[in-house]
Parts: structure tokens; C-alpha cells; sequence
């Protein structure tokens, strides 16, 4: 069966994309409104916005995964969606800034709750590996077309209309999905081995503490965001005062990342296919630390020109892809089926963490200090999380089964769990029972082979002693 042949992923997959387009349009219109608001400090507005953002999205992620075992999910997701489009056609009418941080705040919160439960979801209908691998891909393509296609969109839209009305367009888009998710039928999702909310809630995170892909995940979360924070921060006051560009210019470069990570996300599907997750998220860290690099170097010497920023930020766009679109298969062979609600809510805060330590130091230290220091300091960090990621996953797939089995004695009692011992483990075992069985086989084969010989040779002796006689 193809991927978008199963009827109720591509229903959610359609609520997706519709929300998503709809929340690249207010990403545009938070930027310029922020900009309007604030002018020169617009950097520092957005980066607190995006903190409070951040703050949600940390917090509230791991108490959705804490409850939503209790909840139905088709009522829990649609409910959010509809707080959503509540909440963001109010935007419009913001007049003071600590307007936008209230309303912010309440949106995200919504998010932070409805991002999780939903990326929870998607294993749970698509259960063949290659499908899910393939759904990956489609999820971070559709993110990929929202980021190229929203600023474009919003670029036209800009030339005859003001960009409070693309807010609008967001709010439908929420409408329009929580229809689509009402439709859907979802699965409720699995009850916790955990009893205690604490327990669930910290259970993803204790599993990224214990596991060495996971570990190297979140290594590698601190380079995405460090040069992510860049486009998203930044991009609002540098196209404008830096490179003179009007409000149409600074969507367009928007645009330029979006190409990036679209190009990447249209071709990894294949190279998934052979080769590893490890290698291909390495690399992706890799182009950043380049990218980021390549930031610093031009605003050091001065280079203030549209092609060659439109080139690195296309540069952060697929290296930000490379190592978003396998995350999910490698936090999926992790952990059994009943620990995929609370890796994915962990993975959500951490990485999301991530952000809350990178965009302040893009907006505010933007502002206070400058470009150059600031996209220097974010390069300072992109490398700190490719080396340490590169230094704690290791690369032989057997140290990392070694690893996990050293964890996996880690039970409490009480009602705590340890860390769910990674799929890889059971399939060795289920490989040693196999062979053991099949060892086995072959003794009882022969035994009865020995037995119908011996038989033979008695039956043999018999006959002669009957013809002697």
C-alpha cells in the first residue's frame, strides 16, 4: 500500500500542510509587525516573542505526553487547533508589544501541546518502516514548501494588501485543520508503563540521557538552532537595514532558506535508503557550521550584498534538513511502541530548548553588539554541537546495542520504569532465540536420524539371525 493510500494520513497530512502554510504567513506578518511596533529594536521584539515561544514549548510538551494517554486525541488535537485560530486572527488588532508576548504565549502553549501529540501520531497509522521513513520525508517536505512557498505568497499578497490581513490566512488554516483532524480516526494512544505523571513526563528525557543516538540527537539540536535562529531572528532587520530591502525583499530571502531545505528534503528519501542516519545528520551539521561560518565571514569584511547571504541562508535551509528529516526514524527505533508519545514530546522540549538558549542571543545581543559578534557566538555553538554529537554516537551500531543493554537493567520499582530497551536489542534477541531454535532443530534432526540408523542396523542383525536360524 502507498504511503498516501492509507485514507487517514493523508488527512492528517493535509490538515498539516494547510496549517502549516497558514503559520508561515503569520511568521511574515509577526516579523513586519513586530518591525512596525518596535523599528531597529524589531529583533529584539521578535526574539522575546519567540523566547516566550520557546519557554512554552519546553514545558508544556512533556505534560501533554504526561496526560494524553487519558485524552482522546481526535478531540485533543482539533480542541487546540480551534484555540489556535482563535488566537491568532486577534493579531491584527495588536496595538503595544507586550500585546503580541500575551497572545504569544497563549498560542504557543496551544502548539507546544498539539505539535507532540500530533508527531505521536503518525506512527501509530503508518506502521511499515518504509512508509514511515517516506512520511518523515512528506512531513519535512511539506515544512520545506510552507518555508519556500509562504514567503512568496506573502511577497505577492504584500504588493496590494497590508500584513495584518495575512493573519487571516492563518486562522483559516487552523480552521480548516481542525476539520480535517475531526474527520481523521485516530487511534488513542497507548497507556503509559508509567503511573506516576511525573514519571511519563520525564521518561522521554531519561531515555535521550541513556541512549547514544539520542544523546547525539540532542547534540545536534543545538547546531540547528543555532543556525536556524539566524534566518528566523535576523533575517527581518538585516535585509532591511543592512541590505536596504523593502518588506517583499525580506520574505524573498525567507524564501532563499526554504529552497534550501526543500531541495535536501526531496532527495533524502533515497539516500535514507542507503545510508545511515548517523552519517547523513553529521553532515548536515557539518554544512552549518560552514554556513554559519560563511555568515560570520561576510559581516566581518563588510559584504553587505544580496547574492552572497541569499546563498548562505539557502546553505542553512539543507543543513537544517539533513539533520531534521531522520530524526524521527532514529527516535523511533529507540524505544518500544509505548514509549513513542514520550520521546517525541521529549525531543520536542529539547530541541525547542535548543532555541530558547540560540534566539535571545540572536535578537538580543543582535542588538545591543552587532551582527558579526552575535552570528559568532551562534557559530561557536553550532560547533560545540557537531563535535559533541560526533564524539557521543557512536558509529558501530553494535557499541550502540552494547550501550543500550548496559541501560536496560535500569528498572525501578514502584511504578518507575527505566528506559525501554531499544527495538535493535529484542531483534538480537529475537536473532539468538532463532538461532538457538534452529540449533536446536538440527540436534533433534539428528538424533532422529541416529535413532532411524541404529533401528535400521538392528532391524539388519534381526533378519540375519532369522536366516542363520
Amino acid at each position: 500500500m502507498g504511503l498516501f493510500a492509507i485514507r487517514d494520513y493523508r488527512r492528517l497530512f493535509s490538515a498539516q500542510v494547510i496549517a502549516l502554510f497558514g503559520t508561515g504567513l503569520a511568521t511574515v506578518a509577526l516579523g513586519l509587525l513586530a518591525y512596525e511596533l518596535a523599528g531597529p529594536r524589531a529583533g529584539a521584539v521578535l526574539a522575546t516573542a519567540l523566547t516566550i515561544k520557546m519557554v512554552a514549548y519546553v514545558v508544556v510538551a512533556p505534560l501533554a505526553a504526561a496526560y494524553v494517554d487519558r485524552l482522546p486525541r481526535r478531540w485533543f488535537l482539533t480542541i487546540l487547533d480551534v484555540v489556535r485560530a482563535l488566537v491568532v486572527i486577534a493579531l491584527p488588532f495588536v496595538t503595544e508589544v507586550w500585546h503580541i508576548y500575551v497572545l504569544i504565549g497563549v498560542l504557543q502553549t496551544a502548539s507546544a501541546a498539539f505539535t507532540p501529540t500530533f508527531q505521536a501520531v503518525i506512527p501509530d497509522i503508518v506502521t511499515e518502516e518504509a512508509d514511515y521513513t517516506r512520511a518523515l520525508s512528506a512531513s519535512q517536505v511539506a515544512s520545506t514548501m510552507e518555508s519556500l512557498l509562504s514567503p512568496v505568497l506573502a511577497a505577492v499578497a504584500l504588493t496590494f494588501m497590508s500584513f495584518n490581513l495575512l493573519f487571516l490566512g492563518t486562522s483559516a488554516g487552523f480552521a480548516v485543520s481542525a476539520l480535517l483532524v475531526l474527520s481523521t480516526r485516530i487511534p488513542n494512544a497507548r497507556p503509559s508503563s508509567h503511573a506516576k505523571a511525573w514519571d511519563r513526563a520525564v521518561a522521554g528525557i531519561r531515555t535521550f540521557a541513556a541512549t547514544p543516538s539520542l544523546r547525539g540527537v540532542m547534540a545536534l539540536n543545538l547546531v540547528v538552532a543555532a543556525a536556524g535562529s539566524i534566518v528566523v531572528v535576523n533575517t527581518v532587520n538585516y535585509v532591511r537595514d543592512v541590505l536596504g530591502g523593502t518588506q517583499s525583499d525580506v520574505a524573498w530571502m525567507l524564501a532563499a532558506s526554504g529552497t534550501g531545505t526543500l531541495l535536501v528534503a526531496l532527495v533524502l528519501p533515497r539516500v535514507l535508503d542507503r545510508v545511515a542516519d548517523r552519517l547523513v545528520m553529521l553532515t548536515g551539521a557539518a554544512v552549518l557550521v560552514l554556513a554559519v561560518g560563511a555568515a560570520v565571514t561576510t559581516s566581518a569584511a563588510g559584504i553587505a550584498a544580496t547574492l552572497p547571504t541569499g546563498v548562505i541562508w539557502v546553505a542553512i535551509g539543507g543543513g537544517m534538513a539533513l539533520i531534521i528529516t531522520p530524526t524521527g526514524r532514529v527516535l523511533r527505533r529507540a524505544v518500544d511502541p509505548t514509549g513513542i508519545p514520550e520521546v517525541f514530546a521529549a525531543q520536542f522540549s529539547l530541541s525547542h530548548l535548543a532555541w530558547l538558549v540560540t534566539y535571545p542571543i540572536a535578537g538580543w545581543v543582535a542588538t545591543q553588539a552587532g551582527f558579526t559578534t552575535t552570528w559568532a557566538a551562534l557559530a561557536g555553538l553550532a560547533a560545540i554541537g557537531a563535535i559533541t554529537a560526533l564524539a557521543v554516537w557512536p558509529r558501530d551500531e553494535k557499541a550502540e546495542v552494547h550501550a543500550a543493554v548496559a541501560v536496560a537493567p535500569r528498572e525501578e520499582t514502584g511504578g518507575r520504569t527505566a528506559v525501554a530497551v531499544a527495538p535493535r536489542i529484542r531483534k538480537a534477541e529475537a536473532g539468538a532465540r532463532a538461532a538457538v531454535a534452529v540449533a536446536s532443530a538440527r540436534t533433534e534432526a539428528a538424533t532422529r536420524e541416529a535413532a532411524e540408523a541404529a533401528e535400521g542396523t538392528l532391524a539388519a542383525g534381526q533378519c540375519a539371525c532369522v536366516r542363520t536360524i
